[in-house]
């Protein structure tokens, strides 16, 4: 077999990438995570601490860091903007689905976000200041709730350990 010297070889991924990196990165990891709450964990996770950069190996790769980043940018502002939209019941619901398909006890992750300000992370960088006002009195006012409403319950779903 003869290769000609102009001919790269090319991989194939296992699935139909989109054309654009937002559509592809939407349908392929985003649309996976089924809350919310677990959207915007991901995402900010995503982002640099000390730079603010989004990184993500796979979609510079395939797209370009250029690309990438702008994507994974839009998408945190996406879900964060969704996650401002609902009711606060459905935050509620959300954050609650969320915490439970933690492997941690939700009264440990409820008290260890209040101490932490956890939140803050989730918030995109091109937040505007209502909109972190917003954010921040919604998940206070829900976390707090949470743990007044977990200390009598038990750690996790068949959980033998201690609330």
């Amino acid at each position: 077999m003869v290769f000609s010297s102009n001919r790269m070889p090319r991989f194939r991924t296992k699935g139909k990438l989109e054309r654009d990196a937002v559509a592809d990165f939407w349908k392929n990891t985003v649309a996976q995570i089924p809350t919310l709450t677990g959207r915007l964990v991901y995402l900010s996770s995503l982002r640099d601490p000390n730079s603010g950069t989004y990184r993500h190996h796979g979609m510079a790769a395939v797209f370009g860091r250029q690309e990438s980043v702008r994507a994974l940018r839009e998408s945190h502002e996406r879900v964060f903007r969704e996650w401002l939209l609902l009711p606060l019941s459905s935050k509620d619901n959300d954050l609650r689905s969320y915490l439970s398909s933690l492997d941690e006890p939700p009264n440990e992750i409820v008290s260890h976000w209040i101490r932490s300000g956890r939140g803050r992370p989730w918030i995109p960088a091109t937040a505007r200041p209502a909109e972190i006002e917003l954010f921040c009195t919604d998940l206070e006012a829900l976390l707090r709730t949470l743990k007044g409403g977990l200390v009598n319950e038990p750690s996790g779903p068949g959980s033998s350990r201690p609330g």
